[in-house]
């Protein structure tokens, strides 16, 4: 069963990251963001990404907002021009879980822009979507997403991996997951670091 509607329109401010919808003027920076080879080689992006593909992308992720099925938000510095993109989606309300993912652009690595994302946004997913269970597909040779999802406190989780083809031929993916516990104190600790680091809207 997935929930839905999802919140939109949506806004999260964290530090160092604004979070917003992605608009028709970003066009351009999207398509320069996503026709790389990195891009292509983690993500099931087409490639080349052309204007075309690019049209494409904004209006299936207008759609998937507009209908409440996902969140799909630009990542930038303070709401302006888009740096990168972080999602969630497959939301199930019988489990109270969610994939996420999230991207960065090659000239704006290197700077903890995925790492602030994909924390805002589980904050968001566990204090405001009250999920109990995140969970991010990464291929296992993506060792620059695995650190992310390490700074972010997601761990492997125990399933088994998930084969797929991609754009360089056959892909490995494991699943990595961020679980809460009401009993543990820590999880206490990060609620009110994220309660005074994250802004709303």
């Amino acid at each position: 069963m997935t929930v839905s509607p999802l919140p939109y329109p949506l806004r999260l401010a964290g530090t160092g990251v604004v979070l917003r919808e992605w608009r028709g003027e970003d066009l351009d920076d999207l398509v320069a963001l996503l026709d790389e080879p990195d891009i292509a080689r983690w993500t099931l992006m087409p490639s080349p990404f052309d204007v075309e593909a690019g049209l494409a992308y904004l209006r299936r992720a207008h759609q998937g907002r507009i209908g409440g099925s996902r969140i799909q938000l630009a990542i930038t510095a303070d709401g302006g021009r888009p740096l990168g993109e972080v999602l969630l989606f497959n939301v199930s309300s019988e489990l109270h879980e969610a994939e996420l993912g999230y991207l960065v652009g090659r000239p704006f690595r290197r700077r903890g822009l995925a790492t602030a994302a994909l924390s805002l946004l589980t904050g968001y997913a566990f204090d405001t979507l009250r999920l109990r269970r995140l969970l991010l597909r990464i291929d296992r040779g993506n060792s620059a997403s695995t650190s992310v999802a390490r700074r972010c406190g997601y761990r492997p989780a125990a399933e088994p991996p998930i084969q797929q083809d991609g754009p360089y031929g056959p892909a490995t993916l494991d699943t990595w997951e961020y679980v809460e516990s009401r009993s543990d104190p820590q999880d206490d600790r990060r609620k009110n670091v994220a309660a005074r680091r994250y802004g709303r809207r």
